[in-house]
């Protein structure tokens, strides 16, 4: 469901606000009535979207608009998961967090495109912060909310970045351990402000930043995997893998659709077939880089 259109945030990396113009907020009850709607005729997850959702409201005069809104849609009877992209770093609030604590159907999943980690990259891209901040701002998210999945996105070779912000950036990562991380490769964008920008990374070095912070998010994500073995979760079944059909993938809470590493189920239990579209109860059996092994336990719930 998308509650806004257009965006007001300066980055010199965006042409959005030249495209879609300013941010506005749908209005709230047109977002909660077509929830409602969907629910009714069988939908179980809901994700919002938004370029900054965080600012929902604003524009209408409603103060933590993203949490009132949250707030009442998990009220909906039959609603299994909600969840919410994207969030603005400095836009996260203690309310915000409260609410998704709060209520079991809105995952526990936050993706924050930080973009950078080093301030003078940062500074360029006109979005402010830094390592330090954004380390607190974790830190904060984490304590209120234990055990939630954080993904982020990050553009390397943005005009005029240096080997001490990789450093600083990679440095990071290792810091942050993000449970899902996205690394694009800055590209020009006519009609952006960083299009005019003078120091230019050359497309090879911009492409060696990429693999290298790929490369550490790996093993790192790797890790990780590993503690999710013996964890039993419910997971949405989606159907048969594309690589062969003695698989099938589904998702926990922890996975926003299309876009995170996958659960394979290689078990169905004492299921004789599963259902598309079903819930299930999963015991984790097995973990790779960014793809975990399940089999049912329990279901369809």
């Amino acid at each position: 469901i998308k509650i806004a259109e257009g965006c007001d945030h300066p980055c010199t990396f965006c042409v959005i606000p030249n495209l879609r113009g300013k941010f506005r907020s749908r209005r709230f009850e047109s977002v909660v009535a077509e929830a409602q709607q969907l629910v009714a005729r069988g939908v179980q997850e809901l994700t919002l979207i938004g370029q900054d959702t965080t600012c929902f409201g604003e524009d209408l005069g409603i103060k933590d608009g993203l949490a009132t809104l949250l707030d009442s849609l998990a009220r909906i009877e039959g609603l299994r998961w909600l969840r919410f992209l994207y969030a603005y770093p400095n836009r996260i609030t203690g309310k915000l967090l409260d609410t998704i604590a709060k209520h079991d159907n809105i995952c526990k999943y936050l993706d924050v495109p930080l973009q950078h980690a080093s301030p003078a990259v940062l500074k360029t891209m006109k979005r402010g912060a830094g390592a330090d901040i954004f380390l607190k701002t974790l830190e904060k998210v984490r304590a209120a909310v234990p055990g939630i999945a954080l993904r982020t996105s990050f553009i390397v070779g943005f005009p005029g970045e240096s080997s001490e912000d990789i450093t600083i950036l990679e440095d990071f990562v290792k810091e942050a351990k993000f449970d899902w991380l996205g690394v694009f490769s800055y590209s020009d964008e006519e009609g952006s402000s960083a299009f005019s920008l003078d120091s230019k990374i050359p497309k090879r070095t911009i492409e060696s930043r990429k693999r290298r912070l790929m490369k550490l998010q790996q093993s790192i994500s790797k890790r990780a995997k590993q503690q999710w073995i013996g964890r039993e979760l419910v997971i949405l079944a989606e159907g048969e893998s594309d690589e062969t059909p003695l698989l099938w993938e589904g998702r926990t809470q922890f996975h926003a659709p299309e876009i995170d590493g996958k659960v394979y189920i290689n078990d169905f239990g004492d299921q004789e077939s599963l259902e598309p579209g079903r819930f299930y109860r999963a015991q984790i059996t097995e973990a790779h880089d960014y793809d975990i092994v399940a089999r049912v336990v329990s279901g369809p719930l």
